[in-house]
């Protein structure tokens, strides 16, 4: 893409994120601290994420990447071999490897900032190597341009993933009929109801899910 989505402050989560991120995700956000960055569409497309979860669990990724447009987006490029381009170049470049380092650095004090997790690394392969872009493109998201240079790397190759609208869109109880697949996540009231556009238009619509079946 030409120009990235801008950066947005952190907010705390509302129930309609939270509603949106179990449809994103497939399942109760964890560890939930804030919406860390929000996609132009409207819905969160990065959390921030405890240093341990509820549970105790440490959890290392404080920027957990949501949307599952730009999750698949990134998939494309890791299989597409851009995690080994870009570790074969932090060992030829020094400059960049410096730079990568840099957001090594900034990522375990924003994380530290919140809970130490001694004996844990950054995330993503930081500052050595790439093994997960979706971490990468997280960190830039919420840190915005400038910070992690092989994650602003890779929202760069990204399509504009918001441009199709909402990857989950809290409605009223929607109308099948009109070719969008229905169901409940739970919540009550409007807050509850999510519908998204089926890849074929022409599919069966996906029956609503009785009470206490929510995802």
């Amino acid at each position: 893409m030409e120009t990235p989505p801008p950066k947005t402050e952190p907010t705390a989560p509302t129930d309609a994120d939270v509603a949106a991120l179990r449809e994103q995700l497939g399942r109760p956000p964890r560890g939930l601290r804030a919406i860390a960055h929000r996609c132009p569409c409207g819905n969160p497309d990065v959390v921030e994420t405890a240093p341990r979860l509820e549970d105790g669990t440490p959890f290392p990724t404080l920027y957990y990447l949501t949307c599952p447009r730009a999750a698949s987006a990134i998939g494309t490029l890791e299989a597409d071999g851009v995690m080994k381009e870009m570790t074969a170049r932090l060992a030829e470049d020094p400059e960049l490897a410096a730079a990568y380092r840099r957001a090594h650095e900034d990522y375990i004090e924003r994380r530290d900032a919140i809970e130490v997790l001694e004996g844990f690394p950054s995330a993503g392969g930081m500052p050595d190597r790439v093994k997960c872009l979706h971490v990468l493109v997280g960190h830039s998201l919420a840190a915005g341009p400038g910070v992690n240079p092989l994650g602003d790397e890779a929202i760069a190759m990204l399509p504009e993933w918001w441009r199709k609208g909402p990857c989950v869109m809290p409605l009223g109880p929607p109308d099948p009929a009109d070719g969008w697949q229905v169901h409940r996540s739970g919540g009550g009231g409007d807050r509850g109801w999510f519908a998204f556009e089926p890849l074929d238009r022409d599919a069966p619509a996906t029956p609503e899910a009785p009470e206490g079946d929510a995802k």
